[in-house]
């Protein structure tokens, strides 16, 4: 590597890591103030805020990740274009795709990168997230039951418990549910247990009665029964439940695709094959996006007037490639045929990239009457 390489792929990573620590510091600051909204207003610690914080923050850096990487090229390009440094190693005899070279290692480097994030630190942080959401949920739902006391866990419930003996078992239990606005149901149970369930906690209601009054013909109806098992998994903040969450599964256990990971994430085969690829496909695009925006300034030429218009081509694309990233998705997801599909927008962006490099290296005629011309003539 040269000099001018390793001088150009110097200012690539140190502009990187600027844009990369500003804008996640944006986005992590408009997520954490909803954050510690609910998580303080359910009672939890600032403890419990800096852990969740801290387990958001992979998922944070992959999503800015592609966005700096094009961010560093347009803005070292435009620098070194202003101060005619790519003009006089072009004067030298550097091509576009000579130029490009210290621009495609810094994309290799920002792909590795994401590539530790996708298929190891954010699924295993996305795994913890929801392993600590589930115990605070059922934290939180434990926080209800307490004994000689009418509780309302929620709109339109009531919730009253005898007894609660030292093994856990509530004695006596009365819940009224009028959730459904047309209709109010009360169960009445002698006893009753708090169990785990894979789809959250759940209140078993053993020997006891539901009587189910209709309002509009005011009619009731009285069922008994031996066992009943009720969900009281919406009594935990809705924020807070993230199970089934296939992006805290591993890569292979996404590509496999088993039918009991589909059975257990409820998702279908295509959506699964779809996360597994998009981890492959997210550092490509990457490495695209930071070509489209050195070749996209490399393009215009050296102008006196700036390559303001360079730079704002350059924000169309990338933008483009962006909504045809997120238009295959629903397809990629809905069909297992289409999953190929994921790697279309990386594949664009770099016949996009490659393209613009070789126009650059064509000669290009300089129209009569332009201010380059004239200053060439004189």
């Amino acid at each position: 590597m040269s000099r001018f390489d390793r001088y150009m792929l110097s200012q690539l990573l140190m502009m990187f890591g600027f844009f990369s620590l500003v804008l996640v510091s944006v986005y992590w600051i408009n997520r954490a103030v909803s954050l510690f909204d609910r998580l303080i207003s359910d009672g939890q610690t600032a403890t419990v805020f800096l852990e969740f914080t801290a387990l958001t923050l992979p998922n944070v850096i992959r999503l800015v990740m592609p966005v700096s990487s094009f961010v560093a090229a347009v803005y070292v390009t435009n620098r070194l274009t202003t101060d005619s440094e790519l003009l006089v190693m072009q004067a030298t005899g550097f091509s576009g795709f000579r130029l490009a070279r210290p621009v495609v290692v810094f994309g290799v480097v920002v792909a590795l990168l994401l590539s530790v994030l996708t298929h190891w630190l954010v699924p295993a942080s996305r795994a913890e997230l929801a392993r600590r959401s589930a115990e605070i949920a059922e934290n939180i739902t434990a926080r209800f039951l307490i004994e000689g006391q009418f509780l309302h866990p929620a709109d339109g419930m009531t919730l009253f418990i005898d007894e609660i003996t030292p093994e856990g078992e509530l004695r006596n239990l009365m819940l009224v549910d009028a959730r459904s606005g047309g209709t109010r149901t009360t169960y009445t149970a002698r006893r009753a247990l708090l169990v785990k369930s894979d789809t959250g906690p759940r209140l078993v209601m053993i020997d006891g009665m539901a009587q189910t009054l209709t309002l509009s013909g005011r009619r009731l109806s009285t069922t008994g029964f031996s066992d009943f098992a009720y969900d009281i998994s919406g009594l935990a903040p809705a924020a807070l439940q993230v199970g089934g969450d296939i992006r805290g599964l591993s890569t292979a256990t996404l590509m496999a695709a088993t039918p009991q990971t589909q059975a257990r994430t409820n998702r279908a085969r295509a959506a699964l094959l779809y996360e597994a690829h998009d981890r492959i496909a997210q550092p490509l695009l990457a490495l695209s996006t930071a070509l489209i925006g050195f070749s996209t300034l490399i393009l215009g030429g050296f102008s006196r007037f700036g390559v303001s218009r360079q730079i704002f081509a350059a924000t169309l694309l990338l933008v483009a490639i962006e909504m045809l990233n997120n238009s295959v998705t629903p397809l990629a997801m809905a069909d297992v045929a289409m999953v190929p599909l994921t790697y279309l927008a990386p594949l664009a962006g770099s016949v996009l990239a490659f393209g613009m490099l070789w126009l650059s290296g064509r000669p290009r005629r300089v129209p009569r009457g332009t201010p380059e011309s004239r200053s060439v003539t004189a």
